[in-house]
């Protein structure tokens, strides 16, 4: 009787201490697929030197994701794609999404299809792991009008589709002009949206080069719930021009923690993936701790 009644008490002190535990506000908003990573860029002095050092040093931060943005000549930081992705192995982290700028070269307008050199860059992400191909920029000579910009749109769609073969979706990394340049009325960042497939293209909103122009990042997401897979998390600061640049995440002008939260609960934000472009004297590596430090504080 008394170790049934022991038992009994084990199982329903450890059911309760459960239920109290998992509705910590931090246990209740973090998301099956939900996590945190880091661009290679906001340490690319560091990457161009020694790879494989810096790598070790953000795995022993606490990382376990990254995403990259050199990718030239199927090498990914001097490295062919099976010799990076053992590295990343090695080391514990895993590079969910990449960077490689798809321009309109890489369609072959004769043959009606993508050209080996975006074939690869997509045969690559795979290998790697990768869940997005992002492509961070969009050409001046697409965007000039809305013949040329639907038309580069629907290519966008079609390397969703090739993408897709591979259990991958393709995406766009939004800048700054999107939100200032116009073609008949719309944003250009407007016309993105409404003329890419959500199924097959996903926007990774880079919330720090939008508020740099005037954008608000909370009026997008709320206008465009659910199309945000993945978000740029950095924060803005004014410098000496009057200009902003990037700061760790909590001490620039950004209510970070707020907007964040909304591309969590509406935008539809899976990847968060921080990016420290400068530095306010700081060594870029001591940053982007501290930027994880502040994302693990507010449940990221």
């Amino acid at each position: 009787m008394n170790t049934t009644r022991r038992s009994f008490i084990k199982k329903t002190s450890f059911a309760t201490v459960s239920l109290g535990l998992f509705s910590h506000p931090l246990f209740a908003a973090f998301k099956k697929n939900q996590l945190t990573g880091v661009q290679l860029y906001s340490v690319r002095d560091q990457m161009k030197e020694n790879p494989s050092g810096t790598l070790k040093q953000i795995s022993d931060m606490g990382y376990k994701y990254v995403e990259h943005a050199n990718y030239v000549k199927r090498q990914f930081y001097g490295y062919d794609v099976n010799e990076f992705k053992k590295l990343l192995d090695d080391l514990g982290l895993k590079m969910v999404s990449g960077h490689t700028v798809m321009r309109k070269e890489h369609w072959d307008e004769a043959t009606k299809d993508f050209t080996s050199e975006w074939k690869y860059t997509v045969e690559d992400a795979a290998t790697l792991g990768q869940q997005y191909v992002i492509s961070p920029s969009l050409g001046e000579g697409v965007r000039k009008n809305q013949e040329d910009l639907m038309g580069f749109l629907e290519l966008f769609n079609k390397s969703g589709e090739l993408c897709k073969k591979s259990g991958m979706k393709f995406g766009y990394h939004n800048h700054d002009f999107e939100f200032t340049e116009t073609i008949n009325g719309k944003s250009l960042y407007d016309l993105i949206l409404q003329n890419t497939d959500p199924d097959l293209v996903i926007q990774q909103l880079d919330i720090g080069n939008m508020y740099t122009v005037g954008g608000n990042p909370i009026a997008v997401i709320q206008q465009y719930p659910g199309r945000f897979k993945s978000l740029h998390v950095k924060d803005e600061i004014k410098n000496g021009e009057n200009k902003y640049e990037s700061t760790i995440l909590g001490k620039g002008v950004m209510d970070i923690k707020k907007i964040i939260d909304l591309a969590r609960d509406k935008g539809g934000t899976e990847h968060f993936i921080i990016e420290q472009e400068s530095y306010q004297g700081q060594k870029p590596l001591d940053t982007i701790k501290a930027d994880l430090e502040a994302m693990k504080k507010w449940g990221y």
